[in-house]
């Protein structure tokens, strides 16, 4: 009997240990960190459709830090880039150089649509993006929409500063800064 007691309890100690664990199917990145001032390849993992609802479009919103976007296409899903006109700096100068050319917009939103990720499957949408090389964050928050056949999962809590995104239900998936060279 004082095996099965001792079962018992183990049982119900895993059981409350994973219950009071925070959960784990948010939307996230691959990077867990980048160094300011790069250019780098960013990929968003998404775990889950929304209540059993396959996902059916991911939209980003670009933070500011977050400049140069070039998304990669996904086979089977259709690609929007929304863009805004640059603000100048009061230099006289708006845009920025890209790869040779001169350009006066900026994206601000990255939107995969048309596709069908299960509830029971996880996919990545890639993008790369520059860095701000001036940044002044400890992490870039990055909001996320999930639109499903059947509901919307909005991901775009961002904690108050010096608070934890992990005491949110939706946050918006972060990527820490590191100081530039």
């Amino acid at each position: 009997m004082k095996i099965l007691n001792y079962g018992l309890r183990a049982t119900l100690a895993v059981a409350a240990f994973a219950v009071s664990l925070p959960a784990h199917a948010h939307i996230t990145f691959e990077n867990k960190e980048v160094k300011a001032g790069t250019t780098v390849k960013l990929v968003l993992r998404v775990p889950h459709g929304c209540a059993d609802s396959p996902t059916t479009a991911v939209r980003i919103a670009l933070p500011e830090e977050l400049t140069e976007a070039k998304p990669q296409p996904k086979p089977g899903w259709k690609l929007d880039i929304t863009r805004v006109e640059a603000q100048g700096d009061g230099s006289g100068e708006t845009g920025h150089d890209a790869h040779g050319g001169h350009d006066d917009t900026v994206i601000k939103q990255i939107a995969w649509s048309g596709g069908k990720l299960e509830d029971a499957h996880y996919d990545e949408f890639v993008f790369r993006a520059k860095v701000a090389e001036d940044i002044a964050v400890a992490a870039i928050f990055v909001p996320i929409v999930q639109e499903c056949e059947s509901g919307v999962q909005r991901w775009i809590e961002i904690p108050p500063a010096g608070a934890s995104s992990d005491d949110l239900k939706f946050p918006a998936p972060s990527i820490k800064i590191r100081a530039g060279s």
